[in-house]
């Protein structure tokens, strides 16, 4: 796995990119590489049961708060290195990213071709990109700006990493 992985933001030759393309986890999952703006997106290359560990997060680097960047504590943000940085996020997840255990796990039954998504919000407190989701979940939260705009019971449809949990907890206590 390489020490620094670059998230192309900008696609203009989707085939071109493909063509060099190299999976961090081959036979797990690939990325699909689309033209345009943030339009890439991962997905299985098998299988997996509801429950599943799909992959072990390695190869992490600590850094700044960033649009690729994954919160694992109260303030600590780590960047991927990987294929999995291009997980997008649904209000209807199929993966969770645990950051407790440093694990992603299939929140339901996946077939080979499904899209890895997971709720941003589960693991990031406030957003460094803020923007509006248009998943098309029926219980969609509209505009993904991370945990802390959201209410505890929203919250609660979803798995939570501990660090947004103490997080969520100690903004409703104040509140309260």
């Amino acid at each position: 796995m390489p020490a620094t992985y670059t998230k192309v933001e900008k696609i203009t030759d989707a085939a071109a990119i493909k063509q060099a393309y190299k999976p961090t986890h081959p036979g797990q999952f690939e990325v699909v590489y689309a033209e345009g703006d943030y339009n890439s997106k991962l997905v299985t290359c098998k299988s997996y049961a509801k429950g599943e560990i799909i992959a072990k997060v390695e190869g992490i680097t600590p850094g700044p708060k960033r649009y690729t960047s994954v919160q694992i504590g109260k303030e600590d943000h780590i960047e991927l290195n990987s294929d999995l940085v291009f997980m997008n996020h649904s209000c209807n997840p199929s993966v969770s990213l645990d950051t407790d255990t440093m694990t992603v796990v299939a929140v339901h039954n996946l077939k080979e071709g499904d899209n890895m998504t997971f709720f941003y919000p589960s693991s990031e407190w406030e957003m460094d990109q803020p923007f509006p989701c248009w998943c098309g979940a029926e219980l969609c939260v509209k505009s993904i700006q991370g945990a802390k705009f959201l209410s505890k019971e929203t919250m609660s449809r979803y798995f939570v990493t501990k660090h947004i949990q103490d997080l969520l907890n100690e903004r409703d206590a104040s509140e309260a």
